[in-house]
């Protein structure tokens, strides 16, 4: 049977990659997995649109002795961010709106916002209206958590039970709270892309499950990404772990935002479940300037909009030195401030379980990183980089 691949598999040398360095990959990750700091790990490489690097290691299910396999699906939580803003985009481009333009004409509950004072003691108005690039760039005043333990908008969240319901009844609640901040004067990673992810369903005047399907996943060829996985591939689908009280992986059963056993709450920030080859295929789409295989989702132009840095050189996305944000990708600034190798405008995100992905437009680069480990430091992401461009002659 070939295995799926998602991209042309080429000689490493013919695109300027060294076969010998590639080896220095395996035993890295193969260590991880042997020292327990991860599960599993699927590692891919391509340039020039072409695949010189593709391995796997560890397990996708500890206590059954599954492998991890090339086309083993994964939850990959926030790497949904990217694609919702491509969605939004590819709508921006048909003329429905500007960046500019506020969410209340299309979402009436984030009409005269409240905000919290700095200090979160008072709530005042908002001093301007949320827009869509705020909620591109997660400079809208939403949130996952505040950086202060004694914040009042944290509890506000929590008793919110944001995914008890569908993704309409999450945006009207989110709407009824204040914002952390007023929109344009921070930025603060959160539930921004949940908001977006809404909007493209009311502009588009489809859900976004299906806009997504049918406008980006089925188009690109990316057969195994969706909110949900079919019984008939329950057993590629990986477990995901984290650290028990001893320090050894043992997996979730309660896994964040699941609706059931194979299925995860509809939302654009963070539902998607995808393989490592379908991912790469969309990565190579934002590489090429919108296109892939003769498939065009977005214009050069919007897609060169969407890679550039739109936020303060002072915030710090993530605590990602050298690195600003674009409309739904961190970009990087300066590649000396971040401490590793790479080139400036190179794109990149990542998953609440330790997925990554990055886009190196100046060498033609995409590093596309999967395993499933929540709530642990990922010392793997920056090692597997440098292992990466390590390789190029």
């Amino acid at each position: 049977m070939t295995i799926y691949e998602g991209l042309p598999r080429a000689i490493p040398e013919d695109v300027g990659i060294s076969t010998s360095r590639l080896e220095r990959i395996a035993p890295i990750m193969q260590g991880y997995v042997d020292n327990g700091k991860i599960p599993c790990a699927l590692t891919m490489i391509a340039r020039k649109g072409k695949l010189v690097h593709f391995e796997k290691f560890g397990m996708q299910d500890i206590a059954a002795a599954k492998p991890v396999e090339c086309n083993t699906i994964f939850r990959i939580y926030s790497m949904t961010k990217p694609i919702t803003s491509v969605a939004v985009m590819m709508l921006y481009e048909e003329g429905h709106f500007q960046l500019s333009t506020p969410v209340s004409e299309f979402v009436p509950a984030f009409k005269d916002m409240k905000v919290y004072t700095e200090d979160g003691s008072a709530i005042v108005d908002a001093e301007r209206e949320v827009t869509i690039k705020h909620l591109l760039t997660h400079t809208a005043g939403l949130i996952y958590e505040s950086d202060r333990e004694d914040h009042p908008i944290d509890q506000q969240y929590e008793d919110a039970d944001l995914y008890g319901g569908d993704l309409a009844n999450m945006i009207q609640k989110l709407g009824s709270i204040p914002l952390l901040h007023h929109p344009g004067d921070a930025w603060k990673y959160g539930m921004s892309t949940d908001v977006l992810g809404y909007l493209v369903g009311i502009v588009s005047g489809m859900p976004l499950e299906t806009f997504l399907k049918t406008r980006i996943l089925e188009p690109l060829g990316m057969k195994d990404t969706g909110f949900s996985v079919p019984v008939k591939n329950a057993d590629r689908y990986s477990k995901v772990y984290e650290f028990g009280e001893n320090g050894e992986l043992q997996a979730i059963e309660k896994v964040h935002a699941a609706t059931g056993p194979l299925s995860f709450f509809h939302s654009g920030g963070g539902g998607l479940q995808s393989t490592a080859p379908d991912y790469l295929r969309f990565c190579q789409m934002v590489l090429n300037g919108g296109e892939l295989d003769g498939v065009r989702l977005l214009g050069k132009k919007t897609v060169e909009l969407i890679t550039m840095d739109h936020i303060s050189n002072s915030w710090q996305p993530n605590q990602r030195t050298g690195s600003g944000f674009g409309l739904g990708f961190a970009v990087v600034t300066d590649v000396a401030e971040t401490h590793t190798l790479g080139s400036v405008g190179t794109c990149a995100w990542g998953g609440m379980a330790s997925t990554t992905f990055w886009i190196d437009p100046v060498e033609e680069l995409i590093g596309v990183f999967m395993t499933q480990l929540v709530g642990a430091d990922s010392p793997f992401h920056a090692q597997f980089r440098v292992l990466t461009y390590q390789t190029l002659i």
